[in-house]
């Protein structure tokens, strides 16, 4: 029998933010029974540090480049690969959405959608913004229940829990689990707005953390030198001391958003578990990209490749059928995904798809914690230059092995090396270390390999990574 799928993903949530993974400050009961269900895979990389090039790369099992989807504001999707869901629709699955899409702009319009995107059902609400007039499902929703959500965006943290967007796509997605789908799969598409910013959570969830008693982000003095020499590289905030922006009140909300989220996590697992539907649905918990949350002085996203912001939480469960409390650090990327929900449901894995199944990851306790030799992140003027004054259109890549990172800011003539072994947080450039040149070169010709193979043929796509 084909599982059924929900498919959670929210936006902007770093890996580094669930308490079962090592976070204790992070209140997430509802992951980490996910974690102790399934397997955690804990080194996984998006393979664009922006909300569309991600998406349009996990739904494709491609690269953002290989499917014309390299920045935010595009007009159409591109239509140059099939979605993930279509193609499980077309299989007979019964899939629904309830939150962004995301495949096209959708700043004050409501983003059309693909021509076949497989959702039979389809909540849209990009996120808990006012900047449409109508078709914001989300918004009609709340004037139904007899709010305004200009009203509420006066005063966010006012707006109490179950009328947040968050709870919003977590109920459309409960309405789902429990219809009646005619015998059958399905796939449930829950994709949260939060933890993106303005950090904004309810309060009664920002009063469940002492703001002092955390952490703060990861900051050294030096970064602000550092940050300089990037000034010409888009980013959508200059870097500035962690006091300066009252980095621990962010922190705060931040996780408090999480903790909503992870509410709503639990709300559609008992779902599952009420209908007697967990022992034959697949929970995918995941995000489009991270969030740099004042490390070395940044906020926001933008064309930088730090690992708060390009790592991700991936944790795929199947109770009874997934290898339960299982932490892989295995080297993924996002666009593994797609081909792991095809061959889970019995179909064939396009030959174009560059992404790999992590079947055997999940289900092989004695197979080798190994799965790619390095991860990929592309940036191609991925925030719009007509979009705000000072973008200038900026291109990058990434590429990391088990041990060292590789960033290469393209026409500017600087980049980063980091020896994520000796220095995990990330502070330490080796770029012009000549020490580290062997590794440098042996790096670029990685990427560049990895670059051109990864060029569409079509359907005579011939795999090399």
């Amino acid at each position: 029998m084909r599982p059924n799928i929900l498919w959670i993903c929210t936006d902007q949530q770093r890996y580094d933010t669930i308490a079962a993974l090592n976070n204790p400050y992070a209140h997430t009961p509802n992951l980490d029974r996910l974690v102790a269900e399934g397997v955690s895979f804990e080194r996984a990389y998006c393979q664009s540090p922006i909300c569309t090039p991600s998406r349009a790369s996990f739904l494709t099992g491609m690269y953002p480049s290989s499917v014309h989807g390299c920045g935010n504001g595009n007009a159409t999707w591109a239509e140059a690969a099939p979605l993930v869901t279509a193609l499980l629709a077309d299989a007979g699955y019964d899939c629904a959405l309830a939150g962004k899409l995301h495949l096209a702009g959708a700043h004050g319009r409501i983003e059309p959608r693909p021509k076949h995107d497989g959702y039979r059902l389809f909540h849209w609400s990009h996120g808990p913004h006012d900047h449409w007039p109508e078709g914001h499902e989300y918004a009609d929703w709340l004037r139904e229940q007899g709010y305004r959500l200009a009203d509420l965006l006066e005063q966010p943290q006012a707006t109490p829990p179950e009328l947040h967007q968050t709870t919003w796509c977590a109920d459309r997605a409960i309405d789902f689990i429990r219809t009646d789908h005619g015998g059958k799969p399905w796939l449930m598409s829950v994709n949260i707005f939060d933890p993106h910013a303005p950090f904004d959570p309810p309060q009664s969830c920002l009063d469940r953390f002492d703001e002092e008693a955390l952490p703060g982000p990861k900051f050294r003095e030096s970064d602000l030198a550092a940050q300089a020499k990037l000034s010409h590289v888009d980013f959508q905030t200059a870097a500035r001391r962690p006091e300066d922006f009252d980095a621990k009140r962010i922190q705060a909300a931040y996780y408090a958003m999480i903790e909503l989220i992870d509410d709503n996590v639990g709300r559609m697992l008992d779902a599952l578990e009420d209908s007697d539907q967990l022992d034959n649905t697949v929970v995918i918990f995941m995000s489009d990209h991270g969030e740099m949350l004042g490390d070395h002085g940044l906020l926001l996203k933008g064309c930088r490749f730090y690992e708060g912001l390009v790592r991700v939480p991936l944790i795929l469960s199947w109770k009874g059928r997934f290898l339960p409390g299982q932490r892989r650090q295995a080297l993924v990327e996002l666009i593994d995904i797609a081909p792991t929900l095809l061959e889970l449901a019995g179909l064939p894995i396009p030959a174009r798809m560059q992404g790999r199944s992590l079947q055997q990851l999940l289900h092989d306790e004695n197979a080798a914690d190994s799965h790619r030799d390095f991860a990929r992140c592309e940036y191609y003027s991925a925030l719009n230059p007509s979009a705000r004054e000072g973008f200038t259109g900026s291109y990058a890549t990434m590429i990391r092995d088990d041990r060292y990172k590789l960033v290469i800011y393209h026409g500017h003539g600087i980049g980063e090396i980091f020896d994520l072994q000796d220095d995990p947080d990330e502070f330490e450039n080796l770029w012009d270390n000549p020490s580290y040149s062997p590794i440098k070169l042996d790096l670029m010709h990685k990427s560049f390999d990895a670059l051109a193979f990864a060029v569409d043929l079509g359907s005579e796509q011939i795999k090399r990574f």
